[in-house]
């Protein structure tokens, strides 16, 4: 800590005592030129900021996001963000249910799991050390949704996410 009272590393803007506290310093003339400056630069700023147009929000579509009902479980899908398409019907379900009926229809050794790996694709992943995840290959790839199907209960979904 400095012994000036004004702690941290002040090497920049230090200067040293001389014994006369009401002598103007030699340096007085720069520093009112330079505040000039910066009053100069921030009338600038103040001027930029007001010819800003200013944003303003979307507005949100006027249909709620409906939520329906899971047909494989009958519970309702609270998020619908998270439901996958049936392969058979396009209705969406809940991710779980899909997981679930995908462990059931697959025979899985030691170590392996089932893991959605992205794209409306599942995979049978192998990991060779389980404490340590790093280490893994997939041993199958299960297609569960077709990227080229539409799904109309999608589109909702999407203006909330795609405003700006």
């Amino acid at each position: 800590m400095s012994g000036n009272g004004r702690g941290g590393n002040n090497r920049k803007n230090r200067q040293r005592f001389s014994g006369k506290r009401d002598e103007p310093q030699k340096n007085d003339k720069k520093k009112q030129n330079n505040s000039l400056l910066a009053e100069g630069k921030l009338e600038r700023n103040r001027i930029s900021l007001h010819e800003r147009p200013r944003w303003i929000a979307p507005k949100l579509p006027a249909d709620p996001i409906t939520t329906p009902d899971c047909p494989w479980c009958g519970k309702q899908i609270k998020d619908i963000t998270t439901a996958i398409s049936d392969k058979s019907t396009g209705l969406p379900v809940h991710f779980d249910c899909v997981l679930e009926r995908i462990t059931k229809m697959e025979t899985l050794e030691l170590n392996d799991s089932i893991c959605y790996i992205g794209g409306g694709r599942f995979g049978v992943v192998h990991i060779n050390n389980p404490p340590d995840t790093r280490n893994f290959s997939i041993k199958k790839i299960l297609e569960w949704e077709i990227k080229e199907n539409n799904n109309d209960w999608r589109r909702p979904i999407s203006e909330y996410f795609s405003i700006t």
